[in-house]
């Protein structure tokens, strides 16, 4: 999808110039992660873009499973919505999603692509790119297999960098 198609939905589903700020950032860290051949660099990309659309809706953590669901009532391939709903860190599993008041669902990325954006959105802070150690240092209060999820998420896609 051009970049265009996917700011034109990301203004439709309500986000933010800042949000759309974001998600270009996102796409640029993850396509630096996109140049292995078994990676599909055009759904990196539109997975990138898209990455925050439920953000148009609400700020909280839910946000990538109303993204999940904006995507898919826009006829988007499932692709691209697997790739919003798992970008949250390094994934959450069902009983994880069930602790935080969110569908029962398991939203691990298992895909490159979806580990790609999770990853690149884990190193974007606002429009700038972080360390791993600066994420490391913000992500303290999480619960320890959720910071060594994150962690090890780091180490695999550093190799594709």
């Amino acid at each position: 999808m051009r970049e265009e198609d996917c700011i034109d939905l990301l203004r439709r589903a309500g986000c933010s110039d800042g949000v759309i700020a974001h998600c270009r950032a996102v796409r640029d860290l993850a396509l630096a992660y996109a140049s292995d051949p078994l990676v599909d660099r055009d759904l990196v990309e539109t997975g990138a873009l898209l990455h925050d659309i439920g953000r148009g809706v609400t700020h909280d953590l839910c946000h990538a499973e109303v993204g999940g669901e904006i995507c898919r009532s826009l006829g988007l391939d499932e692709a691209v919505a697997a790739i919003v709903e798992r970008h949250i860190g390094a994934g959450l599993t069902a009983d994880e999603s069930s602790l935080l008041g969110l569908v029962p669902r398991d939203c691990m990325p298992r895909t490159l692509e979806e580990k790609i954006v999770a990853h690149a959105d884990n190193l974007v802070k606002g429009t700038r790119a972080i360390t791993l150690e600066e994420r490391l240092q913000h992500i303290v209060a999480l619960p320890r297999r959720q910071r060594k999820r994150i962690f090890r998420l780091a180490q695999e896609m550093e190799l594709f960098r």
